[in-house]
């Protein structure tokens, strides 16, 4: 697939906790999504959102976040969704280790973040992330789609555009907040892509050219 490598990573709560149960808490792991992909981050994540208090608490969570995107970047990231109990990625690594420092930095932060809030000790997530090679460029479409009808297949919502903690809005908005870089490898337009995902809502919940990368067996 041209030679990058591109990796479908899930994570998921230990004996499926539920790990976002507020939409700030959604929100919370959107902004460090942002934050920790940059390979060495101009200040401390603490000191970050001092300072969007103080100076951005008008104008919202994710909007202010290209003051620290800073290159270089440990990951791509591609596609993503935020579930109540798991998250999933679709990540290009751009450094040696990139998505075990991505991942291993997210994590451990929202592991934090979720225990001071919730008064709450120990591991918050199952082991180790998983992580599968995607190996062509139809795999890779076709697994986009799997991760965006996540919350659908999960009845969480009946379409995957009222489901804010997704990429799919990226994909298919125009002037939506940027967290992903897929142009690379999209060369469906927006409305191909619209039909694409919606012909697979009333289908099989299971890929059949993604079986091997859907990770939450």
């Amino acid at each position: 697939m041209t030679g990058a490598d591109i990796y479908h990573v899930f994570s998921k709560s230990i004996a499926g906790y539920t790990i976002f149960r507020y939409d700030s808490e959604f929100l919370r792991m959107m902004e460090s999504i942002q934050y920790y992909r940059a390979k060495n981050p101009p200040i401390k994540y603490s000191l970050f959102k001092e300072y969007e208090r103080k100076h951005w608490k008008h104008s919202g969570y994710l909007s202010n976040l290209n003051h620290c995107s800073h290159e270089p970047m440990l990951v791509r990231i591609i596609a993503y969704c935020l579930m109540p109990t798991h998250l999933h990625f679709v990540l290009e690594p751009l450094v040696e280790n990139g998505i075990s420092r991505f991942m291993g930095r997210l994590l451990n932060s929202y592991t934090r973040y979720f225990n001071i809030r919730h008064e709450r000790k120990g591991p918050l997530w199952e082991g180790k992330y998983k992580k599968v090679l995607v190996e062509t460029e139809e795999q890779l479409l076709h697994l986009t789609r799997y991760v965006h009808l996540n919350p659908v297949t999960a009845y969480l919502v009946n379409k995957p555009e009222e489901w804010s903690y997704s990429s799919y809005n990226e994909y298919t908005t125009e002037n939506a907040v940027k967290i992903c870089d897929f142009g690379e490898w999209m060369d469906m337009g927006i409305r191909s892509y619209v039909d694409f995902v919606n012909d697979r809502i009333n289908g099989q919940r299971e890929f059949a050219l993604i079986k091997d990368l859907t990770l939450e067996g």
